[in-house]
């Protein structure tokens, strides 16, 4: 299966640290959307999205960027790191997917360290994530989807 995977990843890259692990392993063609504008994602049969999670959501951009560039009835998944755990990181994003008809595949997601706004002053949360075991988790969640 022809995969790509979209990405932003800011701050610390911890987001990036999960797709550069894949696209390690993998035969993976890999984006980061915010240095990338024309990103042409027909030919591809499955396509990730990753982000780093800010106010509870994927990227506002990567969302606008699903909302202009996928394409409909394709497989799709979700990559995200976050500071702290939460359900619901995807819903956004899940919800473009499926106004597409895509597939969804299934997400993973793991803590990553954290810094953003008023955490700054704490020195931050989740530090050291993701860790070696968070990483290999998402390649053997790659792995998996891929695999079905």
């Amino acid at each position: 299966m022809k995969t790509a995977i979209v990405y932003i990843s800011a701050h610390h890259e911890n987001t990036k640290k999960l797709v550069d692990s894949i696209a390690a392993a993998n035969e993976v063609a890999v984006f980061d959307a915010a240095k990338e504008e024309s990103i042409d994602l027909s030919n591809f049969d499955c396509i990730g999205f990753a982000s780093g999670i800010v106010n509870g959501d994927f990227y506002p951009s990567l969302l606008s960027f699903m909302e202009g560039k996928l394409p409909s009835n394709k497989n799709v998944f979700f990559l995200y790191t976050c500071g702290m755990k939460r359900k619901g990181y995807t819903e956004k994003a899940r919800n473009i997917a499926m106004n597409k008809e895509c597939k969804i595949l299934g997400e993973y997601g793991c803590l990553g360290f954290d810094t953003f706004g008023p955490l700054k002053m704490i020195g931050g949360i989740a530090k050291g994530h993701p860790t070696d075991s968070e990483i290999k988790e998402a390649v053997a969640f790659f792995t998996s989807i891929i695999e079905v």
